[in-house]
């Protein structure tokens, strides 16, 4: 029993270490939020506030549309999640349950896509959404979020998810007059919610924290997401250190707020398919 108390405690130890440099700088992102300047310029920097100094926070307001920024990255990161977990939803249901030619080839073919980078991809996109004209006006939001309405990485979770089902329980539904679409919404998709709920949490987080894609594509200031908007506050000519952590601590709440609540969701749902 001691010596599974100290192993424990060991393995404990070296976690908590490892975790330090992961935390440290989410951290010092809130703690510099409320720094004033004499604490930010000082050296070595101070870990701890000699006061808190809440103008940093009303400064972000008043120097940048936040509320718009947050509203529009909100309106983005939310399609895309709704989008992606449905077709998601469709797509694993197609690939673990109904008898199609060349499934296997076809879903080798559909992971394919997960070995694309990004950025191989990105000027095609973009120059089918300009030609297309969703660069301007409200039609900015749906030029942001057509390139995401489907995701092969969730299709693969939740299939492996669905392929959990014992066959009798299927059979079962089949014999007491369930097609397709029942069986689906009323007997895979409840028993598979931490699944599901794996795939949105993940999907939204990678949506809210889009950059590069948003950079590219919104010329006008008023649809900037949160994550464009809040670098408006690194002037170069006037740099404050405290306002943009301010902004960056801001920007962070969400995402936390999400990877909190939705982290046993995470845990089991990538889980989900390791054993069958």
């Amino acid at each position: 029993m001691k010596k599974l108390n100290l192993g424990r405690a060991a393995v404990y130890l070296v976690l908590g270490l490892a975790a330090i440099p992961v935390l440290f700088p989410v951290y010092y992102g809130f703690v510099g939020a409320v720094m004033g300047p004499g604490d930010l310029a000082t050296y070595p920097p101070a870990l701890v506030p000699s006061a808190l100094h809440w103008q940093n926070v009303t400064d972000v307001f008043r120097s940048v549309p936040l509320g718009r920024f947050y509203a529009n990255s909100a309106v983005q990161a939310g399609v895309i999640t709704v989008a992606q977990v449905v077709t998601s939803i469709f797509a694993a249901y197609a690939f673990a349950f109904l008898r199609l030619p060349a499934k296997a080839a076809t879903f080798s073919l559909f992971l394919a896509t997960l070995m694309v980078p990004w950025e191989a991809i990105i000027i095609p996109n973009y120059l089918a959404i300009s030609d297309w004209g969703l660069t301007r006006g409200g039609l900015t939001y749906l030029g942001l979020v057509l390139p995401f309405l489907a995701s092969a990485f969730g299709t693969f979770l939740l299939r492996q998810a669905f392929l959990q089902f014992p066959s009798e329980l299927r059979d079962a539904a089949v014999i007491d007059g369930c097609g397709h679409w029942r069986l689906l919404w009323r007997v895979i998709v409840p028993l598979s919610k931490p699944s599901i709920a794996a795939v949105g949490v993940y999907v939204f987080l990678s949506a809210w924290n889009q950059y590069f894609w948003p950079l590219i594509l919104i010329r006008d200031t008023e649809f900037q997401t949160l994550q464009i908007g809040i670098s408006q506050l690194n002037d170069a000519e006037a740099a404050q250190p405290g306002l943009v952590l301010a902004g960056v601590a801001l920007s962070l709440l969400p995402t936390l707020a999400v990877v909190i609540f939705g982290q046993r969701y995470i845990v089991r749902g990538l889980t989900a398919g390791a054993l069958r």
